[in-house]
């Protein structure tokens, strides 16, 4: 398995956690993810090998050891579901 720069994760987690933040700031009038986070949350995707969000961050905190994950919608509630799957 191919492992992630530390600096590129990381720099993706700041900027998921700031696409969040700042679509909660300003609701769009769609409901759903904007197209910025749905980005960011691919690339996570990708670089963990995993297909669903919710995964991708916490496969990405425990690859920098960080031990923290913050659920997609930036609450604190447990890392078990998502509905941000990419097939």
């Amino acid at each position: 398995m191919l492992i992630p720069h530390p600096v590129v994760l990381r720099n993706l987690l700041d900027e998921y956690e700031a696409a969040r933040t700042a679509e909660a700031a300003s609701p769009a009038t769609t409901p759903g993810p904007g197209r910025r986070v749905q980005d960011i949350a691919y690339t996570l995707c990708v670089l963990t090998s995993t297909r669903d969000v919710t995964l991708a961050l916490e496969a990405a905190h425990r690859l920098l050891g960080t031990g923290k994950a913050a659920a997609p919608d930036g609450s604190s509630r447990s890392l078990t579901a998502s509905s941000d799957v990419y097939a």
